[in-house]
């Protein structure tokens, strides 16, 4: 067969509150019901995903996940973080939501991560592309992106990319990104006091 469709449902505490932050994002609402059960399905051209509300939901606890596949996670990025200065004054790095900034994560994949109202992780994620050489520091930081970004081990992620940053003779290209990316972690963990639900399994 072809031309199939998957959409992912992702559990929710309020459909409205959903719909208000993916619209922020650019989706579109195109079905919303209160009954029998509160469901939303927001779209944003091929991008499809759908909630449902749940009692009882924690956002901070949920390990719900999909991944969008996508030829270039910049303009998305770009477009999402324009969504979020519009309506918070600043792109969210901290808390729930949130959103990451697009990184290498393994040596064939770049993405960045949407963690909703829901507490739902929306990994955006590059095409595959042949891996290129790395310094030591861009495998660090690669690393850490891994570890925090797409795991939500913030801790060992700083850990990580701190003993990188001791060993750098400041020549690296990456030095400036890791730095930056540093400062990102440690203001992560001091919005959270903790991290929120420990490490999680995924890309």
């Amino acid at each position: 067969m072809a031309n199939e469709l998957t959409i992912p449902l992702l559990p929710c505490t309020s459909i409205d509150e959903i719909a208000s932050f993916y619209e922020m994002l650019g989706f579109s609402l195109t079905y919303r019901q209160t009954r029998p059960n509160p469901y939303v399905a927001m779209q944003r051209e091929g991008i499809n995903l759908h909630f449902y509300g749940m009692d009882g939901h924690v956002p901070e606890h949920s390990h719900s996940s999909c991944v969008v596949i996508v030829q270039d996670t910049g303009p998305l990025f770009e477009a999402f973080a324009a969504g979020m200065r519009a309506v918070h004054g600043k792109v969210l790095i901290s808390g729930i939501p949130r959103m990451t900034r697009p990184r290498v994560r393994n040596d064939r994949y770049t993405g960045f991560t949407v963690v909703d109202p829901g507490g739902n992780w929306i990994r955006i994620n590059k095409a595959a592309q042949e891996p290129e050489p790395r310094t030591r520091l861009a495998r660090a930081l690669e690393n850490a992106a891994r570890q925090a970004d797409a795991r939500g081990d913030e801790r060992q992620a700083l850990k990580i990319l701190e003993g990188a940053l001791k060993q750098t003779d400041g020549t690296e290209p990456e030095l400036a990104e890791a730095q930056a990316y540093r400062d990102e972690l440690v203001e992560r963990i001091s919005a959270t006091g903790s991290i929120e639900s420990g490490p999680r399994p995924g890309a």
